[in-house]
């Protein structure tokens, strides 16, 4: 399995295979999406052409990881002139876990009803997520986060803004996606994620899902190129003051998913807004563990941790309390 990291020390950028416990740099690349581009205009693939550029240069992965190297983890994929032809969304209600938890959060704006909206999607799920080869199955929940300048890399505070009731960690593993020059979309690999939501305003109503996604999330810190995506085991925690006080355990992967890998992108790149030669698509998969199911409330300083078996070093990213005071937004009439 080849990894990748993109790398950043002040205004230079490079590009590195990750070869534990070293990184190797490549000639002359500044961004995944050059060997990306490179790669679908030959027709071959993304590992062969990265593999291609090997320098004789190394870092001391342990040092970068922790911050202690002048080089910077970045954004393991992105676009590199426009930060908004990358979009950023995701698939809810794919874990046994999410269903449980979405469905616990709606149940009194239903009360009086035998099943939630949120539970019947996730039963629909499971009857037609996953149809035969060649087939489409049923669509999944679907929604979007924002463009690329939501997205955070390992070390990156996560922000609940002012304007939010909450904000807590959704551990998953992101799809990351490039749409070549005959508007066809290909899969580069995977990365784990933190899907950063605002649990509490989607409790009140669950129609307030759509706002509560719109908030910073992190992606990193490496890039996966050739994983199976089977059955994935994920490890997620919150630290306080130094000290781990809540963690979690699941799994992810299709095995674990109610809708198979090939449905989500279907019914994805199924708008033709969503296949626009050259942009960048960020999907998250789903979650099926959350501090805020257990009562936890996230606090200025915590570090929420999201590690996946097989995706390399951890994504580690602290979170930062933008103040309680809303400023009143006015638009400027022009007439």
């Amino acid at each position: 399995m080849m990894r990748l990291v993109q790398l950043k020390k002040g205004n230079e950028r490079r590009v590195a295979i990750v070869e534990e416990p070293r990184l190797q740099l490549l000639e002359g690349v500044c961004f995944v999406y050059e060997l990306a581009r490179a790669a679908s205009s030959r027709g071959s693939d993304l590992s062969g052409v990265a593999k291609s550029r090997a320098a004789s240069e190394f870092l001391d992965y342990g040092e970068v990881h922790t911050g202690r190297s002048e080089w910077r983890l970045h954004l393991p994929f992105d676009h590199p002139e426009e930060s908004a032809r990358c979009m950023v969304s995701g698939t809810g209600l794919t874990h046994l876990g999410s269903a449980q938890g979405r469905n616990a959060m709606h149940v009194a704006a239903k009360a009086g009803e035998q099943m939630t909206d949120s539970m019947k999607m996730f039963r629909w799920g499971l009857m037609e997520g996953r149809p035969e080869a060649g087939r489409i199955g049923v669509a999944p929940e679907w929604f979007y986060k924002g463009t690329g300048t939501a997205l955070r890399a390992h070390g990156e505070a996560l922000e609940i803004p002012a304007y939010a009731e909450d904000g807590g960690e959704e551990a998953e593993v992101a799809g990351i996606y490039f749409v070549g020059d005959d508007g066809r979309p290909r899969r580069i690999g995977f990365a784990v994620g933190n899907e950063f939501s605002d649990h509490q305003f989607e409790k009140r109503n669950y129609l307030n899902l759509a706002g509560s996604k719109l908030r910073t999330c992190a992606l990193g810190p490496e890039l996966v190129v050739d994983h199976a995506f089977r059955e994935v085991p994920v490890d997620v925690s919150i630290e306080r003051g130094g000290k781990a006080i809540w963690s979690k355990s699941f799994h992810t992967g299709e095995d674990a998913m109610c809708h198979s890998l090939q449905n989500i992108e279907h019914h994805h790149f199924k708008f033709e807004g969503h296949r626009r030669p050259g942009d960048v698509h960020v999907h998250f998969f789903g979650t099926a563990a959350l501090s805020f199911g257990d009562g936890l409330k996230l606090q200025e300083g915590d570090v929420m941790q999201v590690a996946v078996e097989g995706f390399g070093r951890p994504l580690r990213n602290p979170v930062r309390v933008a103040g309680s005071e809303q400023n009143l937004i006015s638009t400027i009439p022009m007439n």
